[in-house]
C-alpha cells in the first residue's frame, strides 16, 4: 500500500466515523424531547394528586362539619325530649331538627362518596406519575450513555443507551395508559 492510499483509507474510516456520530447526536436529541415530554407529564400527575388530596382533605372537612352539626341536633332533641316532654313547641322543634338530621344523612353520604372518589383519583395519578418518574429517569441515562459513546467512539454504548431508552419510554406509555 502506497501512502496515499494509506492516507485516503484513514480519511474514508474517519468519515464513516464521523456518519456514526451524527445518528448519535440525532438519537441524543431525540431522547432528551422524550425526557422533557415525560418529566411534563409525571409534574402535571403529580399537580393532579396533590390537588385531588386537598380536594378530599376540604370534602372530608365539609363531612365532619356536617357530622357535628347534626350530632350538636340530636343533642338538643334530647335534651328537647327530656327537658319538655310534652311541650308542643318542643315537639314542633323537635319535628323540625328531624327533618334536618334526615336532610343531612343524606349530605353525609354524598359527601363520603366524593371525598373517597376523591382519594382513589389521588392514587390513580400517583400510579401514573410513578411510572413517569421511572421512565424519565431510564431516559435520562439513556441520555448519558449516548452521550459516552461521542466521547469514546464505542458504539455498544449507543445500543444499550437506545435499549434503556426504549425502556423509559415503555414505562412512560404505562403512565400514560394505565388506569
Amino acid at each position: 500500500m502506497e501512502a496515499s492510499e494509506i492516507q485516503e483509507f484513514v480519511e474514508q474510516q474517519e468519515k464513516a466515523s464521523e456518519t456514526h456520530m451524527y445518528a448519535v447526536s440525532f438519537s441524543i436529541s431525540v431522547l432528551a424531547v422524550l425526557v422533557a415530554l415525560v418529566t411534563v407529564l409525571s409534574h402535571r400527575a403529580h399537580t393532579a394528586a396533590v390537588l385531588n388530596q386537598a380536594r378530599a382533605s376540604d370534602e372530608w372537612g365539609l363531612y365532619q362539619a356536617k357530622k357535628i352539626r347534626q350530632s350538636s341536633i340530636n343533642t338538643t332533641v334530647d335534651l328537647l325530649n327530656v327537658l319538655k316532654p310534652g311541650d308542643a313547641a318542643a315537639k314542633a322543634r323537635i319535628a323540625e331538627y328531624k327533618q334536618h338530621t334526615a336532610k343531612w344523612d343524606a349530605d353525609l353520604l354524598a359527601s363520603e362518596h366524593r371525598a373517597r372518589e376523591l382519594e382513589e383519583q389521588v392514587e390513580t395519578e400517583e400510579h401514573h406519575a410513578s411510572r413517569y418518574d421511572a421512565g424519565e429517569a431510564l431516559l435520562q441515562i439513556a441520555v448519558v450513555l449516548a452521550s459516552i459513546t461521542l466521547l469514546t467512539h464505542q458504539r455498544i454504548y449507543w445500543f444499550v443507551a437506545l435499549s434503556i431508552g426504549g425502556v423509559g419510554v415503555i414505562f412512560a406509555a404505562l403512565g400514560f395508559f394505565a388506569h
